[in-house]
């Protein structure tokens, strides 16, 4: 079988999911401002949108019977996502700000900074989240995902979401809604379905062709390629001076991945077939937040990351995959 084919299919259906996306993010814009959540809080409530692309792969995967394709997504885009975020935040954040003087010392300092909010909001909930997959998961008398796993998991971001908007909640502002925004959201949900659709499709085809594990397609096919149109949103948003924003909506977004994504495939029992492979990924999946929530302190004064944590999250991936390469997957 040709590969290339189903390359571009895969590349144009993740663009097309994400396209969908950015469309029925602009209402939930609106309703962020009208009910007055600053950038932390409006964060994990825009993630509904944002992870969307995720959430519908998920369902197709358990909808088509290949639910290892979807946790394979679900892993491999939550271990790429910060690091690859982080550094992209870092680089675009390198530039003076209209009406921000604050911002010329974080240059000065080579700092990503970042509100301190952001820890207690997001990354410390995000990391309960991981820790309750693991328990859901991983001992072995319920090992695997089951519907009540799933169920739980729902709470959980319910949870998430509440405690974001209590701790983010400011005055709101007055807003106006347009008919034409409304028909671009229909478009856009239209779209995230399509492309959900034709992502794992195209990830079924090539993991047979290549002769891959499903798990391990979507770990490094799918995963990546439903991350990499964040790439672009994430520099423009902090480019634009959202530096808190562009860069701490992947932890929300990785939150709704580990809940809401969890969930469909926990509906259709999706079982741990390669025990070693799941705990060393979910592994590193809880080390990107860890790194995140430790680093994040610079200062009493500042908080945000210095150059050389930077590039430890950097590192920490090619550890990841050097890990997955020699002692999982015993390429060489």
């Amino acid at each position: 079988m040709n590969i290339w084919p189903w390359v571009l299919v895969l590349g144009l259906a993740a663009w097309a999911a994400h396209w969908g996306a950015d469309r029925l993010l602009t209402p939930l814009k609106l309703l962020r401002k009208q009910w007055g959540l600053t950038a932390s809080a409006g964060a994990a409530f825009l993630a509904l949108v944002t992870a969307s692309p995720e959430v519908a792969i998920n369902i197709t995967s358990a909808a088509r019977d290949v639910s290892d394709i979807g946790l394979g997504n679900l892993l491999g885009s939550n271990i790429i996502s910060i690091p690859l975020m982080v550094t992209i935040a870092y680089f675009a954040s390198r530039k003076q700000f209209k009406n921000n003087k604050e911002h010329q010392e974080h240059l000065d300092k080579n700092i990503l900074a970042l509100n301190k909010r952001s820890v207690s909001v997001l990354s410390l909930p995000y990391l309960g989240i991981i820790a309750l997959v693991a328990i859901l998961t991983l001992p072995k008398p319920w090992r695997g995902l089951q519907p009540v796993d799933g169920w739980i998991m729902l709470a959980a971001y319910a949870a998430f979401l509440t405690h974001a908007i209590i701790k983010g909640k400011e005055k709101g502002k007055k807003v106006e809604w347009n008919k034409k925004q409304v028909w671009l959201s229909i478009a856009g949900a239209f779209a995230i379905a399509v492309g959900a659709f034709f992502i794992v499709k195209a990830t079924e085809n090539i993991v047979s062709a290549l002769n891959i594990s499903e798990i391990v397609g979507g770990l490094f096919i799918t995963g990546i390629m439903t991350t990499a149109p964040e790439i672009f949103k994430t520099w423009s948003v902090v480019k634009g001076g959202e530096v808190t924003a562009g860069t701490t909506s992947v932890i929300a977004d990785n939150a709704v991945t580990m809940t809401v994504a969890f969930f469909p495939l926990a509906l259709v029992t999706t079982p741990i077939e390669d025990f070693e492979l799941f705990w060393v990924n979910l592994a590193f999946v809880g080390l990107m937040p860890l790194l995140y929530t430790l680093f994040v302190h610079q200062s009493k004064e500042l908080h945000g990351f210095s150059r050389w944590q930077i590039f430890v999250f950097d590192a920490a991936y090619i550890v990841y995959l050097l890990v997955m390469v020699f002692y999982v997957l015993k390429l060489f």
